[in-house]
């Protein structure tokens, strides 16, 4: 259960799958078009997008939950993706969130939190991170509340919808030792 305000609404958090595919992508694509959250400009099909979905296997460290909703509507989605190519930075994950327009300041990102680094546990992971393009009050107070700490931020990283966009980098330790 989550909790916002007076109103309670049930959260069902679980694995992507196939199944989901149509309803992530509009709601990535909604992202694309209506913010500068992502710095993807054109809209993608879900035939485009099912390899993004097939790269987030139910284990391991590269993962896709979704959360519904009682009624089985999609409220948001997290992943875990490699952070760079390079094999050293194999213990590195990048973690994005995105939440349905309607779900926002709900508890659904914590929700989707929560049960992303609960499964992480058993994985060889070190650090998490989290570009968050600026500004962007919401989730940087999300990811603050999840431990993550501003390391740096990349200026004018981004052009979309006619300016340049700032991302500041967010770093969480994860395994043992984790602060």
């Amino acid at each position: 259960m989550i909790r916002s305000g007076r109103t309670q609404a049930e959260v069902q958090v679980r694995a992507g799958t196939e199944g989901d595919l149509a309803e992530l992508t509009a709601l990535y694509n909604h992202y694309i078009v209506e913010t500068p959250i992502t710095f993807d400009t054109a809209p993608f099909t879900a035939e485009e997008r099912l390899p993004w979905l097939r790269s987030h296997p139910e284990d391991g460290p590269h993962r896709l939950l979704v959360a519904r909703d009682a009624g089985q509507a999609l409220l948001g989605y997290v992943t875990t993706s490699p952070l760079r190519p390079k094999a050293a930075y194999a213990t590195s994950v990048e973690v994005s969130v995105y939440c349905a327009p309607d779900a926002g300041g709900k508890g659904v990102g914590t929700a989707l939190y929560e049960h992303l680094f609960k499964a992480l546990e058993g994985e060889d992971v070190h650090r998490a991170y989290a570009g968050i393009t600026q500004p962007n009050d919401a989730s940087a107070r999300l990811h603050t509340r999840f431990g993550f700490r501003p390391v740096g931020t990349y200026t004018e990283a981004g052009r979309k919808f006619g300016r340049y966009w700032d991302i500041t980098w967010y770093e969480k330790r994860l395994g043992p030792g984790e602060a």
